[in-house]
């Protein structure tokens, strides 16, 4: 399982997706364990996140980044700086 990032995503394309009628989540500063229940797509207003699955090396998330995490993936979330997102399931 693999998460996908899209850098600087640009306006239309946020627009086509609906983004901005997406749910936001807000999260401080913090470090938990998550675990994916069905495939999420977030939009990343503010902040900076290390996500590290289960499985695999820590990825690197921050304003701007269009993500994608798989159906199924544990992980952990070490937020540094408070997070607020789009979000999404499918």
């Amino acid at each position: 399982m693999q998460i996908k990032i899209i850098k600087n995503r640009v306006t239309l394309e946020l627009q086509r997706l609906g983004v901005e009628n997406w749910p936001i989540w807000e999260k401080e500063v913090s470090s938990f364990p998550w675990e994916y229940d069905t495939d999420e797509t977030c939009y990343i207003l503010d902040g900076r996140v290390t996500v590290t699955p289960e499985d695999g090396e820590p990825v690197e998330i921050e304003a701007g980044d269009l993500v994608t995490f798989p159906k199924g993936m544990r992980c952990t979330w070490e937020i540094h700086e408070p997070i607020r997102k789009h979000y999404t399931f499918s």
